[in-house]
């Protein structure tokens, strides 16, 4: 049986009374590098955490889609980090070393303290709430070194992490800066106009009313009368509807959507869903070109954009870098989805569920990453046909640590923080270990768990980490597991 669905909370980054420095930072000490090291971490994570709203788990819906899903058939189914700004800041200053390629661990000896992560973590791992195929991968993200490794070539069902990869493919192949346009166009007899999607999930009601006012303003000008409005969602292909079926967490995908196509104002957590979400977004153009005075001859229609017409209005999402973070962080199945589509697009290959996972393997391949077992079926990790390996994650996250990859890092600073923010806002309590050290993507399906980040540990490495499970029976139990091995990897081995 699925856990209940638990709604998104808007609760204040500190959930335990305000804001507390660790008691080795308010008075001089002699008591170690560990130490310092630990309660820089926590400061700097507790001021950063700040700034990111804390969202309910959205894991838990998974679960819930899939059991009614299973009912069915039995019947019958942040951040803006754009680089390269004029006169902004350098990016912060990241490890000297380079890492070698992840796929490859010929030559490499065991590196100091490997043994004693074995002996720390391996216990862990084999705890039965992890179900019965358990996996794991620990690399030092400075040096590309595996300190720790279990099952590391496993194929496994991901679930929610496989965002890590579809969020590092679209950075790799469009850049962090990278807007996705939606844009409005008139015929060139000046008597259709037609909205047009790019595959922007995130579009709203006041970027709508802006298209409507530019496209009047240029209709006015050429001195057009009534026109005839239809609506282009040509740019996506394939199957409109994700294998898991309708539900709370995922509208129908589509290169033209308000909102994400949800019906309740949220804009994050499961939510009722429009069944058809171009058609919702046409009727609300066509209320706001009639408002600012252009009148239509009819309700909008589908059709592809006339040959020869002209934009006349033009709206541009927020940069990737933001996208790929709301992604992460919320664990937002429509903004992944349309990344693995955009990532379809600039590779060439038709933007559909097939489209995508062509690309975006394609893409992972050429950082230098290993592939072997690796099945994207979409983007979101709703689809329990997706399969990759704890190597992979891991060595995702420390490619996007690497400073010859500085596109990736937004893979990092979206990642949820334990105790703090997004679906491990509620994971970590004042007194866990790892609360506000840990950052990570987890993933939930019934009988799957998984979680996948990095932490700093007590000599000071960023480690990079993925933990998977399979055939798990307790939710609680295993993800209480998950963060038990996160966690020890804060402490890491003397």
């Amino acid at each position: 049986m699925a856990e209940p669905v638990r709604k998104p909370t808007e609760e204040p980054p500190n959930r335990w009374g305000g804001w507390k420095v660790p008691h080795f930072l308010k008075h001089g000490s002699a008591s170690g590098d560990g130490l310092l090291v630990a309660g820089s971490a926590v400061l700097g994570l507790v001021v950063a955490a700040g700034a990111v709203l804390a969202a309910g788990p959205w894991d838990s819906g998974q679960r819930k889609a899939e059991r009614d899903r299973a009912a069915v058939q039995r019947h019958s189914g942040g951040v803006h980090h754009q680089g390269d700004l004029p006169g902004g800041p350098a990016p912060a200053p990241s490890a000297p070393a380079v890492l070698n390629a992840l796929g490859d661990t010929a030559g490499l000896t065991t590196p100091a303290g490997a043994k004693g992560l074995e002996a720390v973590l391996t216990p862990l791992l084999d705890v039965p709430d992890l179900g019965t195929v358990r996996s794991g991968v620990v690399i030092d993200a400075a040096t590309g070194k595996q300190l720790y490794a279990r099952g590391a070539t496993t194929p496994m069902t991901p679930a929610s992490t496989v965002k890590i990869a579809t969020t590092a493919a679209a950075l790799s192949a469009l850049g962090p800066g990278h807007r996705i346009a939606t844009t409005v166009r008139v015929s060139p007899d000046g008597r259709t106009l037609t909205l047009v999607g790019g595959g922007d999930p995130t579009l709203d009601r006041t970027a709508l009313r802006s298209l409507a006012a530019d496209a009047a303003r240029a209709l006015r000008d050429a001195g057009a009368g009534p026109v005839r409005l239809t609506y282009d969602t040509s740019r996506y292909s394939g199957p409109a509807l994700h294998p898991i079926g309708p539900n709370e967490n995922i509208a129908p995908v589509s290169a033209l959507m308000t909102d994400e196509g949800r019906l309740d104002g949220s804009d994050r957590g499961p939510a009722p869903r429009t069944g058809d979400p171009a058609r919702d977004t046409a009727d609300t153009f066509a209320a706001a070109l009639e408002k600012a005075g252009v009148a239509t001859r009819s309700a909008p229609s589908a059709g592809r954009v006339a040959a020869g017409s002209r934009t006349v209005a033009t709206h541009l999402s927020k940069p990737l870098s933001a996208l790929v973070e709301r992604a992460l962080t919320n664990s937002d199945n429509d903004i992944a989805e349309a990344l693995a589509r955009q990532t379809a697009l600039k590779a060439g290959e038709p933007a559909s569920f097939a489209g995508s996972r062509r690309a975006v393997t394609a893409r992972l391949k050429a950082l230098g990453l290993p592939m072997g077992g690796a099945a994207l079926a979409d983007g979101s990790g709703l689809d329990r046909a997706d399969k990759v390996t704890a190597g992979l994650l891991a060595g995702l996250l420390a490619r996007a640590a690497d400073p010859d990859h500085p596109e990736l890092r937004t893979v990092l600073t979206g990642l949820p923080v334990a105790g703090f923010s997004g679906t491990l806002g509620a994971r970590y309590t004042a007194t866990s270990g790892g609360t506000g050290l840990i950052r990570a993507k987890t993933g939930t399906l019934t009988g799957v768990n998984s979680l996948a980040g990095t932490v700093v540990d007590a000599k000071g490495r960023l480690l990079a980490f993925a933990f998977l499970a399979s055939g798990t029976t307790s939710p609680d139990g295993a993800q209480d597991s998950l963060d038990a091995l996160a966690t020890a990897l804060v402490k890491g081995t003397r």
